[in-house]
């Protein structure tokens, strides 16, 4: 597809944002650089669980639509899970009904209540994609770069000064200094891997007014156990105390985690706002600024939805 794109475009931000929406740029023909200030493995996105949900994340009349164009392209990219790192994994989320939830719900295939013998504490049983971010985000750097872009190891201090007729701003909690934009905050996320022993389902049982959860998910280097959401939490370094805590709940649930060998401890700061800001700006010297950014919990939820949007929005500001 010949993109409508006059001159070069430059992404900030290497994440699972960024990085979708420069593929979706440079797959429709636009020249892309990504502008990352550290390698795609150790973004926030890097650390994410990864399941496709709605969570944490405005407006929903929006989110549930970027969900469901995201959820299209993940059934498809998991046919190929071994490349992609996306599979279609069975599990529950627990005490969640569908009345809760938008339109958007009624269109996630499958989607039903959960049996008892899958879910003592009621919920929704689903089929959803379950993304092993680690294999994920080099695969999508490969078709980036596969589809002629760059990426380039560069900070950031002012979006102006990005040499480039378009700049998409896909830089996340950063975008809290260089927008300025005094609304994006922290959510805190802590998990601890374990070695799996046996569990092949995940599970959430998520309070949205506390800031703990309860929540694991099969990954192939590990059972991921969570978490917390600790709001304007700054602190990248695990809590042992967090973690045990953490462990004990899952453990609940199904308890032979409690004796599984802990692997690894990730703390990841989700960057929320009001609503996800995703619109363009021409800037001073008539330049196109399109920001994406502001996806708390559901950054890999909405990807694509968005990226296809923010594409739009290049397109339209600079044809």
């Amino acid at each position: 597809m010949e993109s409508g794109v006059r001159g070069d475009v430059i992404v900030v931000g290497g994440g699972v944002i960024g990085l979708t929406t420069a593929v979706v740029l440079a797959e429709r023909g636009a020249r892309v650089r990504v502008w990352t200030r550290e390698p795609v493995e150790l973004t926030t996105s890097a650390v994410a669980g990864a399941l496709w949900w709605p969570y944490r994340i405005e407006p929903e009349a929006l989110v549930g639509e970027w969900a469901l164009q995201s959820l299209v392209v993940y059934e498809e990219l998991a046919a190929r899970p071994e490349e992609t790192g996306v599979r279609l994994v069975e599990g529950v989320q627990g005490e969640t009904r569908l009345d809760e939830l938008g339109p958007w719900a009624a269109r996630v295939p499958g989607l039903r209540e959960a049996r008892a013998e899958e879910y003592a504490g009621g919920g929704l049983w689903a089929r959803l994609p379950l993304i092993d971010m680690p294999a994920h985000l080099p695969w999508l750097r490969g078709r980036f770069l596969k589809a002629g872009g760059t990426v380039e190891e560069q900070s950031v201090v002012d979006l102006a000064e990005v040499p480039a007729a378009v700049v998409v701003n896909c830089t996340g909690l950063d975008s809290m200094d260089l927008v300025p934009d005094p609304s994006v905050r922290p959510v805190r996320g802590q998990l601890v891997v374990v070695e799996n022993p046996g569990i092949t389902t995940w599970l959430t049982s998520v309070d949205h007014s506390a800031d703990t959860s309860t929540y694991f998910f099969p990954q192939p280097g590990g059972l991921i156990l969570g978490g917390t959401a600790e709001e304007d939490a700054w602190s990248m370094t695990p809590d042992p105390a967090t973690a045990e805590a953490i462990v004990a709940r899952c453990a609940a649930i199904r308890p032979e985690i409690a004796g599984a060998r802990v692997l690894e401890h990730r703390v990841g700061l989700r960057p929320t706002r009001p609503s996800v800001r995703l619109e363009r700006e021409v800037l001073p010297d008539g330049r196109v600024l399109v920001h994406n950014y502001g996806h708390g919990g559901a950054g890999i939820t909405v990807a694509w939805g968005c990226a296809r949007e923010a594409a739009g929005l290049v397109e339209a500001g600079a044809a």
